[in-house]
């Protein structure tokens, strides 16, 4: 598989866990951190990452 594509998988899969710990962690709060607050930073990174994966799969077919 191609680089561009395992960046665009692995941003949509580091999204989806960030958004079930968002849905499923409001109730849960750890001494620490609460799972809500680390999965809006996880969906958020993600979805950074998949943008960026989904711009080098555009790029690569243009060259």
């Amino acid at each position: 598989m191609a680089p561009a594509r395992k960046t665009f998988l692995t941003g949509l899969a580091v999204f989806v866990i960030g958004l079930a710990l968002w849905l499923f962690g409001l109730d849960v709060e750890i001494v620490v951190f609460t799972p809500s607050k680390i999965g809006v930073v996880m969906m958020v990174l993600g979805a950074i990452e998949a943008a960026y994966g989904l711009y080098r799969i555009v790029r690569d077919e243009r060259a």
